[in-house]
């Protein structure tokens, strides 16, 4: 009986909205052949991949590249260990300040009265997106290159002596981190004013009428029903912080050795060990950092989903 009714409301179903499932067909082809078959290539990772004989035919060696990659990793000389720290670093501050950043450049364009004005700014917050890394590596070139930089040219204007930016570790990790908010915070905002847009406007009403200012709505009513979009933008790119912007790093260090210390990440090392260490290994640093990625997902997920009384991604 209770077969016959599943089949009956599955065919009801079908009838009512079969043509928006024949909608999403093209869309789980394009998932399975791009994401769940290349699956089959992490065998890559235990193996000593060679072409001739292919990623099911190479010779099985176990976990030998993962055990070239985790030999003596904590030490500080250790490239493995200075890319895992620099890309978790940068990763980490460029979170953070994406959680203050966007949802503040979102709020400052609501809250603009000016329609023109709103749009402008709107635009012009979002146009760095747009700008592949190459341009922003020639923007940091003419900032700060040692003869013409525009930095050192205001520092000799002062009377002080030139900084040999591109030959000073210290000073690239802020410079990488404020360059991707800068690029992503007009984008990021995007999905923040929508969320604004979308919240009930009575509450505000009702608010003024009590006596809460524009500052006061914002702290109280704004902030607080952002925080499940920042909840789930924030625990998306925790899942990604063994991930390097290696399109950024090689676009504005341009793989200079002299700052290896402070900018090499694991993406821009497993590109440089590539040509030595063959695809094996840098298919087994590549499931290091998805199943690092993933654990730390699970664990921030579970921990909003305590803080924040059931609001976690999944």
């Amino acid at each position: 009986m209770n077969s016959k009714k599943r089949s009956g409301s599955f065919i009801r179903e079908m009838k009512t909205n079969g043509i928006l499932y024949a909608m999403t067909i093209p869309g789980f082809v394009v998932l399975i052949m791009f994401s769940y078959v290349p699956f089959s290539g992490i065998i890559m990772a235990f193996n000593d991949f060679n072409p001739v004989d292919g990623i099911w035919g190479s010779p099985f060696v176990g976990l030998r590249n993962f055990e070239f990659f985790f030999s003596d990793f904590f030490n500080p000389r250790n490239m493995a260990w200075i890319a895992t720290r620099n890309t978790l670093i940068i990763n980490f501050w460029t979170i953070t300040l994406g959680l203050i950043i966007p949802p503040a450049i979102a709020i400052c364009i609501y809250e603009i009265a000016g329609k023109v004005f709103k749009r402008v700014t709107q635009a012009i917050m979002f146009f760095p997106y747009f700008l592949s890394w190459i341009v922003v590596g020639a923007i940091a070139y003419a900032l700060f290159s040692t003869e013409v930089g525009v930095f050192n040219v205001v520092l000799r204007a002062l009377g002080y002596d030139n900084v040999r930016w591109f030959a000073e570790p210290q000073y690239w990790q802020p410079i990488l981190i404020f360059s991707n908010v800068w690029r992503w915070s007009g984008y990021t905002s995007i999905l923040y004013l929508a969320a604004i847009t979308q919240m009930d406007r009575n509450m505000f009403e009702a608010a003024e009428i009590d006596g809460a200012n524009r500052i006061q709505q914002i702290f109280r009513l704004t902030i607080p029903m952002l925080k499940p979009t920042m909840v789930v933008l924030s625990l998306l790119a925790i899942g990604r912080i063994f991930y390097g912007d290696f399109g950024m790093v090689w676009g504005i260090v341009r793989g200079n050795p002299m700052l290896r210390e402070t900018t090499t990440i694991i993406d821009t090392y497993v590109f440089q060990s590539m040509q030595i260490l063959g695809f094996s290994f840098t298919t087994a640093i590549g499931l290091y950092q998805a199943v690092m990625g993933l654990v730390l997902l699970l664990i921030a997920n579970k921990v909003a989903k305590k803080i924040n009384e059931g609001e976690g991604l999944f």
